[in-house]
């Protein structure tokens, strides 16, 4: 994979980054969305697929992409197919973190220390990159107010920002309305997109890991469902102790 393309999930994160305070919108939502983001990633790369509501390995040889080559090979390590919403509910710390300072590497955004009531230490990330910005977000914006299918890249980056709850961060207020429920139809366009978006908000809602099961004999099916029990949602990502924990919120 080269690295000339912006991954989904540098894409999400620059998309939750606020211009205007350097953190990011829906912190803990979005450490969700960017390992679902890295499925996605995957997947188009060609080294995971779907399996129902699992993740299969299909091809293991390394992207090139050194976060996502790590996620690659704990899927393989897990030698049979993971549910999505058990990879996306399980423990991710720094994954924010990692990707903030891999974009600060590349140029994207520059990191700004201060202090949170003039004592908490405190990191704050602003865009360098402005124009890619908006144009992922014009990506979005064009696929809303066009209606036309979008490639597959743009359904799922939209499939994730309505899971992770960027639509009011995107389009805010009343105004915004119709094109928050536009962006929340594009989880139809991209499979993919739409198994890890679900699965993302599946965990967020505290629904289960477990599939249904078949309904017993002589009973009608839908009738049998299986009780289920709460996903748990990872923690945060930390940074040098619980103190710095407060930066790029």
């Amino acid at each position: 994979m080269g690295r000339s393309r912006r991954t989904i999930p540098e894409e999400l994160l620059l998309l939750a980054l606020d211009p205007t305070t350097g953190t990011t919108a829906q912190p803990q939502s979005l450490d969700l969305g960017l390992a679902g983001a890295q499925l996605v990633e995957l997947a188009l790369a060609g080294r995971i697929a779907p399996d129902g509501d699992r993740i299969a390995v299909v091809l293991p040889r390394p992207t090139g992409d050194p976060t996502l080559d790590s996620a690659l090979e704990l899927l393989r390590r897990r030698g049979s197919p993971v549910r999505a919403v058990h990879w996306i509910g399980g423990p991710r710390l720094g994954l924010r973190q990692t990707y903030l300072t891999h974009l600060e590497r590349c140029g994207m955004v520059h990191a700004v220390a201060g202090h949170m009531c003039g004592v908490l230490p405190t990191t704050r990330y602003q865009a360098t990159e402005t124009a890619i910005s908006r144009e992922i977000k014009s990506r979005l914006d064009s696929a809303i107010r066009t209606g036309v299918p979008p490639d597959p890249r743009t359904a799922a980056l939209a499939a994730l920002a309505h899971a992770v709850g960027l639509g009011k961060h995107l389009y805010p207020g009343n105004e915004g309305r119709s094109s928050r429920s536009r962006l929340r139809d594009l989880i139809r366009h991209d499979p993919m997109g739409g198994l890890v978006a679900h699965a993302v908000m599946d965990v967020q809602n505290g629904v289960a890991a477990q599939p249904r099961r078949a309904p017993a004999p002589g009973r009608q099916a839908g009738t049998g469902a299986a009780a289920e029990p709460a996903a748990g949602v990872p923690a945060q990502p930390s940074r040098r102790g619980s103190m710095a924990r407060v930066g790029a919120r």
